[in-house]
């Protein structure tokens, strides 16, 4: 198929890889320019001057952008994708609101549909196409870009309308972020009691409260400084405060996500924001009273 894509962060890079190497002609955009010649040098896809030259040009759209604003940007700015014509799906993979996604539904051009499909994974799963895709649309809706969401992930799950690909995605982002954080209290406690972190963990890793994130990011929880970041404070922060967002709109009591929240605005403040959510566990030493 003949793919655009949007947004070549950390993300978004190895999923054009995989794009290519499926076979698609793919053409990009990034607001760094330098970003997407570099990887058109890589991969061999074409390189798009502005947003709306994708859809010009593409069957399909995919949109992996860091929250609303860049979204809107991208879709509805000058030059936007939504300017075009020739797309008939539009699938935004970041993590957006629910809100939002019901924005772009209700502003996409004639003849086109938009799918809210975030993905769960982090970069690595991104690089071996091993994402979990959560679609906001049915089964029927996906076929006619399930070459393009195949070549992305493991698997695909249909959630049967707009929006609910968003609303999982932040369900699923606030129960990693809990654990994100009640794993840095419970190493805090285990050292603090002179346990040495390493075995810390081999315990953590071998009991039942052992998820797989912890398991592939062991490295960046023991050694931080030695990899490279991989999903930063402020975007856990913005997941976050998304998911309280929804929760209040809805009725729902998220007190667990709400310490969680806090936590990650007073992390940020402190000067972690650009590093690896990881560091929270480094957040919670320095907390000790």
């Amino acid at each position: 198929m003949r793919v655009g894509f949007a947004g070549l962060g950390r993300m978004g890079a190895p999923m054009v890889r995989n794009l290519v190497a499926a076979g698609h002609a793919v053409t990009v955009w990034n607001r760094t320019t330098a970003a997407a010649e570099a990887l058109a040098e890589e991969t061999g896809c074409a390189v798009a001057a502005a947003p709306v030259g994708l859809t010009d040009g593409c069957e399909v759209v995919v949109t992996m952008l860091a929250d609303d604003a860049a979204s809107e940007a991208v879709h509805l700015g000058p030059g936007g994708l939504f300017a075009g014509r020739g797309a008939s799906v539009f699938l935004e993979m970041g993590t957006m609101s629910p809100g939002h996604i019901a924005s772009l539904v209700q502003r996409v051009p004639d003849g086109a549909r938009v799918i809210d499909a975030p993905v769960s994974g982090a970069t690595q799963a991104a690089a071996e196409a091993a994402l979990l895709i959560m679609a906001g649309c049915t089964e029927a809706e996906a076929a006619p870009v399930m070459p393009v969401l195949e070549a992305l992930g493991r698997r695909v799950i249909c959630l049967g309308a707009p929006g609910r690909g968003a609303v999982m995605k932040l369900s699923v982002n606030a129960l990693i972020h809990g654990l994100n954080q009640t794993l840095a209290e419970a190493m805090t406690l285990a050292e603090a009691t002179g346990i040495d972190p390493e075995r810390a963990f081999d315990v953590i890793e071998a009991s039942a409260a052992a998820a797989p994130m912890l398991r592939y990011r062991r490295p960046l929880y023991l050694h931080e400084a030695d990899h490279d970041v991989t999903f930063t404070v402020a975007l856990a922060r913005k997941d976050m405060g998304l998911m309280a967002e929804l929760a209040a709109e809805h009725g729902v009591a998220v007190p667990q996500g709400a310490v969680t929240l806090e936590t990650l605005k007073a992390a940020e403040a402190g000067g972690y924001a650009g590093r690896d959510m990881a560091a929270m566990l480094d957040y919670m030493r320095k907390t000790r009273r």
